[in-house]
């Protein structure tokens, strides 16, 4: 049952065991020095008190006596006044201790009647002797003093003396009981405390006893366990035999020994894995960097045409533009030319209407002439019939007859050449109309040719800038590629790393023993 038990209530309870033991010892130990205190207190305070007061008053009252026995002698000194008041200071003080005596505690009845006795007594000497003496002494009678001093019974001296003797003796015995019996309960405190002592040596020694089975052996054994463990030896068996806190830990430490024989043998499969793996990686990076080398070399040949591309593209762009700027000149071009033909168009036509104007006027003209011509018929005519008064009148109107016929003639030629440029300006107008025609259609044409080249400019434009993209993507992807390619080199180199660190492993982990069933598991 005790193994069933935690260490933390065994240290409980032997930590309590002794922790009573303690409690006990001490609260005796108190009460014994209590008690010897007080057997101390009144040793001191009443037995101690009490007999140095007797001895005071008995020593006091021997002294007076003394003092007066001097004055009895020689009662002519002139000293006797002196002297007779040291010896009533003496009484005095006689009295007082005796009175100190009186007030302390007594020891018991027997105490209290001696008490009373050698009061009566010490009472008796001071009115029958002392103070008959100093009434003496006071009345200057030289010659009485040794007289009364003769008829003082010496008795009195004797009893009163005797008796604080006796009271004195009643002092000590009572003090030697008292200390007899603090004796008796010293010895008997020293025993207990002997016994104590061997208790809770019995105790302590139980306490180690128990301890020692409970942690000092499974601790030893724990310690073989981990010495085995550490220096590799899984097969030793580990026994779990209470279920306190080394039971706890003999079976973590059971658990630990388990779990770390199932991690060699995960570890041992793991590194033979790994180094089957990284050899087939270092054949695989080896393949894939001969490739990441050929896709290299195949991406910097694309990028180099790429870069052509990019050259004839963006001159294919720069042409683009310059045409687009021809064409918009041509239809800049055009377009005066279509405004000077509209212009040519309404001077032809100004022309046309001037022509029929000036063929109105010569109409007119021709008219006039006509008119003129019939005129001078009529003229003539008259001029025939005047005769001779008529005959320069008759020249006159022949003249006239003749202006007037050349410039019909003039007229009509004229009219004919209007005519005929009437014709030819109405022929150019609508040549110059079918011009115009042609230019707006030319101009339409040419704006349409514009409107065509600026998209052409613009695709080009854009698949210039395309295909610099394009050419940058090429370079990044060659760039990508030529880092793919150092990364496979370093992957190799990493794998071949990895390959020898688990090959380390497997030869750091095969120092381990794990059973011969279990060995190559």
């Amino acid at each position: 049952m005790i193994r069933n038990l935690s260490i933390r209530v065994r240290l409980a309870l032997a930590m309590g065991f002794l922790g009573v033991l303690l409690v006990i010892g001490g609260f005796i130990g108190v009460i014994g020095v209590a008690i010897s205190n007080d057997d101390v207190k009144t040793l001191y305070s009443e037995r101690l008190a009490s007999s140095e007061a007797l001895g005071q008053a008995n020593v006091a009252l021997s002294r007076t006596r003394l003092w007066l026995y001097r004055i009895a002698l020689d009662p002519d000194s002139p000293d006797v006044a002196q002297e007779s008041a040291t010896a009533r200071e003496l009484l005095a003080a006689s009295k007082k201790a005796w009175d100190t005596y009186r007030g302390l505690r007594l020891s018991g009845p027997e105490e209290a009647r001696r008490a009373a006795d050698a009061n009566t007594k010490f009472n008796a000497l001071v009115e029958h002797g002392l103070e008959p003496m100093f009434t003496a002494i006071a009345a200057r009678d030289p010659a009485n003093i040794p007289n009364v001093w003769r008829h003082i019974p010496p008795s009195l001296f004797i009893d009163a003396s005797d008796s604080m003797d006796a009271l004195g003796r009643i002092q000590m015995s009572a003090s030697r009981v008292t200390f007899d019996a603090a004796q008796g309960r010293f010895h008997w405190f020293v025993g207990f405390a002997i016994a104590g002592i061997a208790v809770a040596l019995g105790a302590a020694a139980f306490t180690w006893w128990s301890l020692q089975n409970a942690i000092g052996v499974p601790l030893a054994r724990a310690l073989g366990h981990f010495s085995a463990i550490a220096e590799g030896d899984l097969t030793t068996r580990i026994d779990v035999e209470s279920s306190d806190e080394m039971g706890q830990l003999m079976s973590g430490l059971q658990t630990m020994q388990s779990k770390l024989l199932q991690t060699i043998r995960i570890v041992r499969e793991g590194s033979r894995s790994i180094e089957t793996s990284a050899h087939e990686i270092t054949a695989g990076n080896l393949d894939l960097s001969q490739r990441t080398e050929e896709q290299a070399a195949s991406l910097e040949e694309t990028a180099a045409s790429m870069e052509q591309l990019t050259s004839t593209v963006r001159q294919n762009a720069d042409n683009a533009k310059q045409a687009n700027q021809v064409v918009h000149n041509a239809a800049m071009l055009t377009e005066e030319g279509n405004q000077a033909t509209q212009e040519v168009v309404g001077t032809m036509r100004g022309l046309s209407d001037a022509s029929g104007k000036i063929a109105e006027i010569t109409s007119v003209i021709e008219g006039i002439a006509f008119q003129t011509n019939i005129l001078s018929l009529n003229a003539a005519v008259e001029a025939a019939r005047a005769g001779e008064q008529g005959r320069g009148f008759a020249v006159v109107a022949g003249e006239v007859r003749s202006l007037a016929q050349r410039s019909a003639t003039a007229s009509r030629e004229i009219k004919e050449l209007i005519n005929d440029s009437l014709r030819r300006v109405e022929t150019g107008a609508r040549q110059v109309d079918r011009a115009t025609d042609r230019m707006s259609e030319i101009l339409a044409s040419v704006q349409r040719v514009q409107v065509l080249m600026g998209e052409i400019a613009a695709a080009s434009d854009e698949q210039s800038k395309g295909i610099e993209q394009v050419n940058q993507a090429v370079t990044q992807m060659d760039q990508v590629t030529q880092q793919n390619a150092a990364l496979v080199q370093q992957a190799s180199s990493s794998a071949l790393s990895l390959k020898a660190q688990a090959e380390q492993l497997a030869a750091t982990v095969s120092v381990f023993r794990i059973g011969s069933a279990q060995g190559d598991a």
